[in-house]
């Protein structure tokens, strides 16, 4: 079924790095349990935007993907889904972000399509400037940051600080991640910072990014007034990140994907893990 290569293709599963921090966000925002009947619809409103700004990607890169043999085996450069079938899931998913929007309140119903913006402009940016993983990580921190305009109706300095922190948290990671297609990227004209400096020098840049990040968090504990327990989990998921850069060394990037997927899926569960147990315990 076309749905189901689609589906296959926008990963599901990597929801494991944006969802944990909208929880975090929703939690502090509500102080307490967020009103059930909102949560739902701001989780629904991320599933939507993500499916819509996978999916656009898929779109617009189909002309790179058939020619990076990581990528390849992609629905539509292999032929399992037609570019105007991916287009029409796209439309489809935007429209129901939107309209999950509308039912969370004038501000974020305005929002919406600034939002949508941002997620399909990152598609783009690979082509034209080395900071497309900067983007990256500001269309991932609309997660936390919608999540606390839905409950809350304004902004402050906890959804500021907690956007900064996932900007640089999925920067970093995702510098790590673009180091497996540097040669293609060199290759094809594509922009990256493996590109712009190499790799050894990318390694210290994921690790500059990943410092920001902590550094970001850190404020968070005493702006939000919850327990100091939260301060555990901030030690525990600096860990987390040290030991991912252990993974990864200059001409080794066998353990990549681990340190992608599976230290990072851990990380954000922790953060958002102890920032729950904080909010309730406080």
């Amino acid at each position: 079924m076309k749905l189901t290569n689609i589906l296959n293709d926008i990963r599901v599963e990597h929801t494991v790095f944006s969802l944990p921090f909208l929880l975090a966000s929703a939690f502090i925002a509500s102080n307490g349990f967020p009103e059930i009947d909102k949560l739902i619809l701001i989780i629904l409103a991320l599933l939507f935007a993500r499916a819509a700004a996978m999916s656009f990607n898929r779109f617009a890169d189909a002309n790179i993907d058939k020619f990076n043999p990581r990528t390849a085996k992609r629905s539509i450069p292999k032929g399992a889904v037609k570019r105007k079938d991916m287009f029409l899931f796209v439309c489809f998913c935007s429209a129901m972000f939107i309209l999950t929007s509308y039912f969370l309140g004038n501000l974020t119903f305005l929002l919406s399509p600034v939002a949508l913006f941002i997620v399909f402009f990152y598609s783009y940016t690979k082509r034209f400037t080395a900071l497309s993983h900067i983007v990256l990580g500001l269309a991932l921190s609309l997660a936390p940051g919608g999540a606390w305009i839905a409950l809350r109706n304004d902004f402050g300095l906890v959804p500021f600080f907690m956007m900064f922190a996932v900007v640089f948290w999925l920067a970093g990671f995702d510098v790590l991640y673009s180091l497996q297609d540097l040669k293609y990227d060199i290759k094809q004209g594509l922009h990256s910072i493996p590109v712009a400096i190499g790799e050894k020098n990318s390694l210290y840049v994921a690790r500059f990014f990943h410092s920001l990040t902590i550094l970001f968090l850190c404020p968070i504990g005493i702006l939000a007034q919850i327990s100091f327990v939260y301060y555990l989990g901030l030690i525990i998921f600096a860990g987390l990140l040290l030991y991912e850069h252990s993974l990864v060394k200059p001409n080794d990037l066998s353990k990549i994907d681990v340190a992608f997927f599976n230290v990072n899926a851990i990380c954000s569960f922790i953060y958002a893990f102890f920032v729950i147990f904080s909010v309730l315990i406080k």
